[in-house]
């Protein structure tokens, strides 16, 4: 694996980061040995209480988009709580949240279970992967104050370009930054002809010095605090060319709404035949008892009591379409080899710093400006 373009990083990440790669085989050695010196030990801090409650080592929270189950996560969590060096904490999604971008949930209540991820204490939320960053941070549910880096991934599929804006991996980065935590998204180019579960393994192994450097340099009080890192593997995480420093692009695969037949979609009328036909008597129960009711009420001398009657179910004849969104990928001619998408295509480890900041490039400064100025003048002169 080699680095590409050495001083594109910061100088303290680039130097920390050839530490980590050049030591890498020697730490190896002496984690195994402390492993076999003192497995009992290890073993006993492993478990989620004593691994909550080490404060020795620098605190790190992982979650993601896919859920707590997914591969990628657990096999990242596995591997940093095998290093022995860091405080492994987990607060991830039940389910699937992924293309939720940064949706927190408002108004209704989340429902937060421990899960069972040994060496880590983990906990699984029924809500997006905002929800679960914002709720790792606030205090409310971690006995720490503060983690010294959120990972949000390993997930499934490239989050290039425009796809960042409603990607739930990225979101979960960008929620910790805007907190004021530094932190990184991964994410694996996965294909379904080729991508196979170990390719996971290999994600996590070529990430872990990137995050080690990461960690280091944050201790260090240099790593970047206006950015986080979108960190994109490719397809053969062993075949990859090296980390390189990309720019986020325009790319984005095209959205395909596809039609969807009544009759092959589960929430269509002839699916719900049972439903409706218990509906259609309840229905009619009501209407009985709203009849019965009013027979009774003129008969009966008013007490200028308000009697609350059983309405009767509205059918809904009106016809319904179903609508499935895929997305299609698109062939481009991108001729910038800094672009996240084409370094990803070309077998590099794309990594692009992101931003929060709500400062407009000057040129598009300049042209929103003109633009508005343009109008206001114009609507002042009618």
């Amino acid at each position: 694996m080699t680095t590409m373009r050495k001083n594109m990083f910061p100088p303290g990440l680039v130097n920390n980061l050839q530490d980590v790669l050049s030591k890498k085989g020697a730490n190896k050695n002496e984690q195994k040995k402390q492993k076999d010196d003192d497995s009992t030990e290890t073993s006993t801090s492993s478990s989620t209480a004593g691994n909550e409650n080490d404060s020795s080592k620098p605190v790190v929270l992982v979650t993601n988009s896919e859920g707590v189950d997914s591969l990628g996560l657990i096999y990242l969590v596995q591997a940093l709580v095998g290093l022995g060096l860091y405080n492994v904490n987990v607060c991830a999604p039940h389910s699937d949240k992924s293309a939720s971008g940064h949706s927190l949930t408002v108004l209704e209540t989340i429902t937060v279970t421990q899960a069972e991820i040994e060496g880590a204490t983990a906990y699984e939320v029924t809500g997006t992967t905002v929800d679960c960053v914002s709720l790792a941070l606030s205090g409310a549910l971690f006995s720490w104050t503060k983690p010294l880096l959120v990972i949000s991934g390993i997930n499934r599929g490239s989050s290039c370009g425009h796809h960042m804006f409603h990607s739930g991996v990225i979101a979960g980065a960008r929620e910790a930054l805007i907190s004021g935590v530094p932190s990184l998204s991964i994410s694996l180019n996965w294909k379904r002809e080729e991508s196979q579960e170990s390719d996971f393994k290999d994600a996590v192994a070529v990430s872990l010095p990137l995050i080690n450097a990461a960690l280091r340099d944050i201790e260090k009080g240099v790593f970047p605090k206006s950015c986080f890192l979108s960190i994109e593997i490719p397809t053969s995480p062993k075949a990859n060319k090296g980390f390189k420093l990309t720019k986020q692009s325009m790319w984005r695969s095209t959205p395909c709404w596809q039609a969807v037949p009544a009759n092959r979609n589960p929430s269509a009328p002839h699916f719900m035949g049972n439903q409706q036909s218990l509906g259609l008597q309840l229905a009619q129960l009501g209407r009985d008892a709203s009849a019965a009711g009013a027979a009774r009420r003129g008969t009966t001398p008013r007490n200028n009591e308000e009697v609350e009657s059983i309405g009767a179910a509205k059918s809904d004849n009106k016809a319904k379409k179903y609508f499935r969104l895929e997305f299609l990928d698109k062939e481009t001619e991108a001729t910038d080899d800094e672009l996240d998408f084409k370094a990803l295509g070309n077998g590099f480890i794309a990594v692009t710093p992101v931003s929060v900041s709500l400062q407009l490039e000057s040129d598009v400064q300049t042209a929103a400006s003109s633009w508005i100025s343009g109008v206001l003048s114009g609507g002042a002169e009618q």
